[in-house]
């Protein structure tokens, strides 16, 4: 393991060829997307939190919900934008999306980008991998149901532990190493100057000033408490919704080990069309999550595009081809087969199965 050939290069070089003209972001679909999305995010939520009918508060609450979560992901492609390929927008997504949901881009900017050092992928120092191909069906879960108490985590760190923590230096560093990154690795620890910049702070304060605004609002009846809980209900099934994604966005094979460029990219997944749904439950380009670890630097809106190109021009014995799953319960449950597979006591004569062969 490890090693990268020249094929593998090959593959790179193939696919940055033929998707060269796509890789320059489009600031009119960001901006749009984001207000359109926000917009029915939060009007959704209104709706839901001040409706009598249950039919409207469960339509709502879902537009909401899949809207909401939609928003969130935008935060993945600010990890990978610079300033000026969509100027402002890093801004304009935090005071509409990162500090109402006190989940802050900075949690993710200077973290995900580890995700992709090809010497980091699927080590114990990769903050966005565990093997969890060789967890237990309990295991997986309790990881994706663990996500449910994302709000009561991030009210915790706003309104709690971010000014405590400029009071107490012990709590400080603990806030700055463990508790300022979205990781699935638990084992994952921020540089404790990481997150030190002064747009960082500012959005670390802008979200201990938001929870503790609501706080007060909601306390003193501006605020209905149901909106409140609203929003709680909303958030956390959005964070489940993006856990379970995150279970099929990869293969999940590697315990560790230092992997070649070819095996990580065949340890990620494409859901590409004609499966309809991954428009819903694996929004901004998020289908598309091997080819995103292939060409890190094309933006969302030109995913769809690059790959009906590879697919069509690869060669059929190309890597690019043996990546692709039909969709959500279909890729969970070759998960929870592989993992129940590989948990079956076994004679020294049997062979396990490649389950990517």
């Amino acid at each position: 393991m490890g090693s990268t050939t020249e094929d593998e290069v090959g593959l790179v070089r193939q696919a940055f060829k033929l998707t060269a003209d796509l890789a320059t972001p489009r600031r009119a679909i960001y901006w749009l997307d984001l207000a359109l999305t926000t917009l029915v995010a939060w009007g959704g939520l209104g709706l839901a939190a001040g409706a009598h009918d249950p039919v409207v508060v469960a339509g709502a609450g879902l537009v909401s919900l899949l809207a909401v979560y939609r928003a969130l992901s935008f935060i993945h492609e600010i990890s990978h934008l610079r300033p000026r390929d969509v100027p402002g927008f890093r801004l304009g997504w935090n005071l509409l999306v990162g500090v109402p949901l006190m989940t802050p881009s900075m949690m993710y900017e200077g973290v995900h980008n580890l995700h992709h050092a090809k010497d980091r992928f699927g080590t114990a120092r990769d903050p966005e991998y565990l093997p969890l191909g060789r967890f237990s069906p309990a295991g997986l879960a309790g990881f994706a149901l663990l996500s449910l108490l994302a709000p009561l985590g991030v009210i915790l760190r706003s309104g709690i532990l971010i000014p405590l923590s400029f009071a107490v230096p012990a709590v400080r560093r603990l806030v700055k190493t463990k508790l300022s990154a979205l990781v699935i690795n638990p084992d994952f620890v921020r540089e404790d100057n990481d997150n030190s910049r002064p747009d960082w702070l500012a959005q670390e304060i802008g979200c201990w000033l938001w929870c503790w605004g609501v706080a007060a609002a909601t306390a003193a009846g501006w605020v209905p408490l149901r909106l409140v809980a609203t929003w709680f209900v909303v958030f956390s099934l959005a964070t489940f919704v993006n856990q379970l994604r995150t279970l099929v966005a990869h293969y999940w094979h590697n315990d560790g080990e230092r992997m070649s460029f070819e095996e990580q990219f065949l340890d990620s997944v494409n859901v590409p069309p004609p499966a309809l749904l991954p428009f819903l439950w694996a929004p901004v380009g998020l289908r598309y999550h091997a080819l995103h670890h292939l060409l890190p630097r094309l933006p969302y809106h030109n995913l769809g595009k690059a790959h009906a190109r590879l697919s069509a021009q690869l060669a059929a014995t190309s890597p690019y081809h043996r990546v692709e799953e039909r969709g959500l319960v279909a890729a969970l449950g070759k998960l929870f087969g592989r993992v129940r597979l590989n948990r079956l006591p076994r004679s020294g004569a049997e062979v396990r199965q490649d389950p990517l062969a």
